[in-house]
């Protein structure tokens, strides 16, 4: 028996129609993912059947894509320890991080089956005090809990909401095009999340200094679905319903607060789970890869190939 949640009817319908999903070849792909970690001896991952579905409907059941995508998401874990490593909710840095809510899934979606929206704050934190890859730590543990209890972010997909109110020039001057390279790796290229759209609000000047790099890193589908709003608030609610919204925003999703604090319990829940990630030593090791070895340099370029930004 296999341990998997059963999706709602209109979610269940979408992944057939949209992922390829035949639930009696399940169990079949399933097995052969698992065969092929056992015979990848760089790899050591989990292998239980929710964790590992998540991957085959993120790459809509192509065993290849599901091999690529579930080797570059451990192998950035030794390439990114500045957002992977030490991941410990109960330390008291973290516990600020987690407080701040830079990263907030929205508790409603626009329908059953539509895709979760993602409420992403930058000018919540303070530039002087943490790094944005550091900020992006909780931001990974919320999406790893989110792939193993969120269908309809595995099946339907995610929607980011961009807010760049009271983002501080620090915050721009970290984002080189190193640092971006890495949150694309992390975000697009390792994450069996569908991206179907994302909007920015409150967009600062100096705004497309940034945008234009991080475009150079996405996929052409992923920069058509973007779009950017200025402070035209109300033309993201053209496209997104303002009820779906937190109440700052003039919605019904209560207060940033309390999903805040939801998260916070969530995560708490999960502390078991983040210690074991390090103890266990989920990730790959790269003497044992056959053929050449990931690393910093092969996944993001060589370090210090390129310069700060300059903004007037």
């Amino acid at each position: 028996m296999l341990n998997i949640r059963p999706l709602p009817p209109g979610l269940a319908k979408k992944a057939v129609e949209e992922l390829n999903e035949d639930p009696s070849r399940i169990p079949k792909d399933l097995e052969a993912i698992r065969q092929w970690l056992a015979k990848s001896p760089h790899i050591k991952a989990r292998t239980d059947d929710q964790f590992l579905l998540a991957f085959l409907r993120g790459c809509k059941y192509s065993l290849e894509r599901v091999k690529e995508k579930l080797d570059l998401f451990y192998s950035i874990r030794r390439a990114i320890p500045e957002v992977f490593a030490e991941r410990e909710p109960s330390s008291a840095r973290m516990r600020e991080i987690m407080k701040l809510g830079v990263v907030l899934p929205l508790p409603n979606t626009e329908t059953p089956d539509s895709p979760r929206i993602f409420l992403v704050r930058p000018g919540c934190y303070d530039a002087e005090k943490f790094a944005v890859l550091e900020t992006w730590k909780v931001s990974t543990m919320i999406f790893e809990i989110m792939m193993r209890e969120d269908d309809n972010l595995m099946v339907a997909g995610q929607i980011g909401v961009i807010d760049l109110a009271d983002v501080t020039m620090t915050a721009f001057v970290q984002m080189t095009p190193a640092v971006i390279k890495r949150m694309t790796v992390i975000g697009q290229d390792s994450s069996p999340i569908r991206d179907k759209g994302t909007h920015f609000i409150n967009t600062p000047p100096g705004f497309y200094q940034i945008f234009n790099i991080f475009k150079t890193f996405m996929t052409e589908k992923n920069k058509q679905r973007t779009q950017v709003h200025g402070d035209n608030v109300e033309k993201l609610f053209e496209k997104i319903p303002r009820r779906l919204f937190p109440t700052e925003y003039g919605g019904e999703a209560g207060s940033i607060a309390s999903i805040i604090e939801y998260w916070e319990r969530k995560i708490d829940e999960y502390t078991d789970y983040f210690i074991e990630e390090e103890t266990e030593g989920y990730g790959t090791d790269e003497k044992k890869r056959p053929g050449k070895p990931k690393n910093a340099e092969t996944l993001f370029g060589l370090e210090g190939s390129f310069r700060q930004l300059a903004f007037d």
